[in-house]
């Protein structure tokens, strides 16, 4: 079975575990299949707010399908949830990405 299938069911068996969700978004973002990866990223921000890993890849899928401003925004969420959570290493990174985008 491929990798995509793989995760499609993981998720099946584990619906209220946010990583297999973000594992098939990462297939699709690295096949390149951004329009996929972007709506799983989605799905999961959605479903699974407080899943900060999610907040960086989805802001990096955005900015490769040419949605800066929307890149931003997911961004700037982010780095409210990993404030809140105490992921100091996650804000941190999320802060450098919106920087490098919206140079203060």
């Amino acid at each position: 079975m491929d990798r995509i299938g793989t995760f499609k069911t993981f998720i099946t068996r584990s619906p209220a575990d946010p990583f297999p969700r973000y594992g098939l978004a990462m297939e699709y973002k690295g096949s390149g299949a951004l329009d996929e990866a972007w709506l799983t990223f989605e799905e999961l921000l959605t479903k699974f707010p407080d899943y900060v890993p999610t907040y960086l890849m989805a802001g990096q899928t955005l900015l490769a399908l040419g949605r800066t401003e929307k890149a931003m925004d997911v961004l700037r969420s982010g780095i409210e949830v990993a404030a809140k959570k105490g992921d100091l290493h996650a804000k941190k990174e999320l802060e450098a990405a919106l920087a490098e985008l919206a140079p203060t």
